[in-house]
This record gives structure tokens, C-alpha cells and sequence, in this order.
């Protein structure tokens, strides 16, 4: 056993301001892309489907990479893997800075996405070289700095594209990307592997994976305009079981599996899971929805925002779902679990339904961005901090993380149904969007959100009777 395992090598505070800077760059290379999506359909000639896809894309990829990671970073230590990871998102970030077309930017979204990966890898890193009350401080400084910047890029990607081009928008965050990876590197003490006779369950990791690209790759080209036969729906539904049913019976089987399936069947983790889906689903149709919308020509319904106007537009939404992530947690232990997904149900289902009757000026798309978004994060907030304590300390971090890849997936779901119904009643000729199909959309989100509501008095009925 070497001795960095024994006695720990402190991390000192230039180490934790590269780590905090390093978040706050990806946090803001992330959230570039939500304001500019009229541009970048604009700029590349694509549909709002499509539009929506290039954001989604980074966060499939990270829904895939996010529990590799940390299992990764447990076996062959936090700060490699980290180093690693960050080397793929500089690369994603430079192609993506050069894409041409849709085809090369959705690679290096791709890449990008394994950003996500960085959080765990983080909170191993501060939990392996501070004390228990300075790694809570510093947990609390790296995600602060991570939601910090997606307010970052809000305000960012308008003036970049706008006085620059979209490329700079990828391209300045990866710079900085790309220095502070360095400087981790150096500043970071290294933290030592696991020796483990168990094998990484690499079939696992891969069937889960395809899983997941398999079911977003068939949604988006369920979705597209036109659609497609219903023989191509039968096949694509027919793979994604497939596959899923595969994983299934390797985690069965495997040693040390990726995910133990009894913690799924726990009804506190099927539930969370679950509800977390109806949230971000209904919350990634009203991200995609309000950018979109904003951007519509001035001389329709629309407003003919710019992206620089929209980043400001949308950011007290990103503010307030960085506050509501703040008290989530602390919300659902005086109130319960249960309230705070109601509450946000209520909250989003109503704003929905007003906004689809009532769109006439730009204040009401920002109001409706801050009640939605404070809503979902305090609802999923409390889900996350429930279910953490609800299985065993030793399954903490997989379920926490399968909830986050929930949340992602969710999100990237809602965002192409939007987009779906968007290019549904699309005009054929301008290829402008339809306000009938905005009103639709709307609806529809407020419908999923109220769907939680039926799950939780499902669940309360289950409880009772049991």
C-alpha cells in the first residue's frame, strides 16, 4: 500500500481554485448553446428538431459517461480519469469551435459531454485530501462555480456570436478549458488506485450505453418531420428492449455489477426515478420552447430576439434554479418530499397553461422561465437528497448518479418533443413555426408536469395499503 494511501497529501488552495475555475468553464461551455438555438438553426440552415438535438447530444453523453466516471475515478483514482476526461472535452471543444456544418458540431458535442463526468471525479478528489468540513466547503465552491457557469454562458454566447461568430462561443470556454486542465495537473496532489480483484463490468457499461443512444437516435428520427413508417417505430422500440432486456441479465449475472438491480427495485429509488423523468421532461420542453420562441420573427407573434437579448432574457431562470438546487434539500426535510413535488407540479402545470393562452410580451416568457425553473430544481432537488439517504451509504453515489443521468435523459426527451411538435406545424414553404404549435407545446408540458401528481397519489394509495 503506498503511502499517499496511509497519509493523504493535502490539497492546498491554488489546487482548489484550478478545480473551481475549471467547473466554472465547463459549467459555462455547457450552457452556450440554450440562448444561441435561433442562431445556430439559423446560421446552419436545420429545423428546430435539429436544434434542439445539438444540445442533447452533450447531455446523452453525459448521462452514459456520468456513473463510468465515478466508478472509474474510485478504481484508477479522481485525478486521472478527471485529466483524461478533460482532454476529451478540449478536443470536443475544438471541433465544435470549427464545425462547417450540423454533422461535425454534434461530434464534438458529443465529446463535450463528458463533462459531466467531472462532477464525481471532483468530489472524490476533495473528499480524498481535505478533512470532512473542508471538503463539504469545497464540494459546495466547485458546484457553486459549475451552476455559476451556466449563468456565465447565459450572458457570454450573445456578444461572442454576435461580435465574433458561434465558433468563439465553443472556442473561448475550451481555452480556458484547456489551461486549467494544466494546471490541475500540476497544482493537484495524486490521488492513489484502488486494488480490487473484482473486474470493471465492461458489458455492462456498453449495453447501458447503447441502450441510451439507441433510444435517442430512434426518438429523434420518430420525431423528425415527416416521421417514418411504422414497421421503422416497431423495430427501433423492438432494439431499445432489446438491448435493455440485455443489460438486465448481464447486471444479473456480473460479479460487481454497474448498477445492483435490487436498489432499482427499492420503491424509493423506482419512485425517484420516475418522478424525476415527468419533471426535467417537462422542463426541457419549456427551455427548448421559450429560446425558440423568443427568436421568432418580430412581425409574427414572436419577438425577434437576439441571442445576446435572450441570454438576458432567460438568465433570473437560470438564478433561480440555481437557488432553488440551493434549498431543495432543505425544503424537503421540513416539508417532505412529497410537497415539494407537488408544489412543483402545481407551479409548472399552471405557468404552462397561462402561457399558452397568454404570450404576447417578453416579460411573461421570463417569468415563466424563473417559475419553472425554480420549480423542477427544487422538486428533482429533493428527489436527489431523499433517495441519497433512502439506500445504503455504500450505494450513495450510484444512486445519485443514476438520478442525475435521469435528469439528463429527461431533459434531452422533453427538448425533441418540443422540437417534434415545432416542426409538426412548421410552415412548409418559410419553414417558420407555427404560434398554434407553441400554444400546443405548451399544453403538453403542463400536462407532463401534472403527470407527477398522479404518480405521487399512485405511490401514496401503494403506501397505505402496504
Amino acid at each position: 500500500m503506498s503511502e499517499a494511501v496511509i497519509s493523504p497529501v493535502r490539497m492546498g488552495r491554488p489546487a482548489i481554485g484550478a478545480l473551481g475555475i475549471l467547473a466554472l468553464a465547463l459549467g459555462t461551455l455547457q450552457s452556450v448553446v440554450e440562448p444561441a438555438l435561433p442562431l445556430l438553426a439559423g446560421e446552419l440552415d436545420v429545423s428546430s428538431g435539429d436544434a434542439a438535438l445539438i444540445g442533447n447530444v452533450l447531455l446523452i453523453t453525459g448521462a452514459v459517461i456520468t456513473p463510468i466516471a465515478g466508478k472509474l475515478g474510485d478504481r484508477f483514482g479522481g485525478k486521472r480519469v478527471l485529466i483524461w476526461l478533460m482532454v476529451m472535452v478540449s478536443a470536443g471543444g475544438l471541433v465544435a469551435s470549427m464545425a462547417p456544418n450540423l454533422s461535425v458540431l454534434l461530434l464534438g458535442q458529443a465529446m463535450q459531454g463528458v463533462m459531466v463526468g467531472a462532477m464525481p471525479l471532483s468530489f472524490i478528489l476533495v473528499r480524498k485530501h481535505l478533512s470532512t468540513g473542508e471538503s463539504q466547503t469545497a464540494i459546495g465552491v466547485v458546484v457553486a462555480l459549475f451552476t455559476g457557469g451556466s449563468m456565465v454562458g447565459m450572458l457570454f454566447a450573445g456578444p461572442v456570436a454576435e461580435g465574433m461568430s458561434w465558433h468563439w462561443m465553443f472556442g473561448l470556454p475550451t481555452i480556458v478549458i484547456i489551461v486549467m486542465t494544466l494546471a490541475v495537473t500540476w497544482l493537484m496532489p495524486r490521488d492513489s488506485s484502488i486494488e480490487s480483484d473484482s473486474k470493471i463490468d465492461w458489458l455492462g457499461v456498453t449495453l447501458l450505453s447503447g441502450t441510451l443512444l439507441a433510444f435517442m437516435i430512434g426518438l429523434k428520427t420518430v420525431t423528425k418531420e415527416g416521421g417514418v413508417s411504422p414497421l421503422a417505430v416497431v423495430a427501433m422500440v423492438v432494439g431499445v428492449a432489446a438491448l435493455a432486456a440485455a443489460w438486465v441479465a448481464v447486471e444479473r449475472r456480473a460479479v460487481s455489477p454497474m448498477v445492483d438491480l435490487r436498489m432499482l427495485a427499492m420503491p424509493a429509488m423506482r419512485n425517484a426515478i420516475g418522478l424525476t423523468f415527468i419533471i426535467t421532461a417537462s422542463f426541457g420542453m419549456v427551455v427548448t420552447l421559450l429560446s425558440l420562441m423568443l427568436g421568432e420573427p418580430a412581425d409574427g407573434y414572436g419577438f425577434g430576439a437576439s441571442t445576446t437579448d435572450i441570454g438576458l432574457l432567460l438568465l433570473p431562470g437560470a438564478i433561480a434554479g440555481c437557488l432553488s438546487d440551493s434549498v431543495g434539500g432543505i425544503a424537503a426535510r421540513r416539508f417532505g418530499t412529497r410537497s415539494m413535488v407537488v408544489m412543483g407540479a402545481v407551479v409548472t402545470a399552471a405557468t404552462m397553461m397561462a402561457l399558452a393562452a397568454l404570450h404576447t410580451a417578453e416579460w411573461q416568457l421570463a417569468l415563466a422561465k424563473v417559475l419553472t425553473a425554480f420549480a423542477a430544481g427544487i422538486a428533482s432537488t429533493a428527489l436527489l437528497t431523499s433517495t441519497a439517504t433512502a439506500v445504503e451509504t455504500k450505494d450513495t453515489g450510484i444512486a445519485t448518479s443514476l438520478l442525475v443521468v435521469t435528469r439528463v435523459v429527461g431533459t434531452a426527451v422533453g427538448a425533441q418533443i418540443a422540437g417534434a411538435i415545432l416542426d409538426s406545424g412548421a410552415d412548409p414553404v418559410t419553414g417558420l413555426n407555427a404560434e398554434s404549435s407553441f400554444a400546443t407545446a405548451f399544453v403538453v408540458a403542463g400536462l407532463v408536469a401534472a403527470l407527477s401528481l398522479l404518480v405521487v397519489r399512485f405511490t401514496a394509495k401503494k403506501g397505505a395499503q402496504a
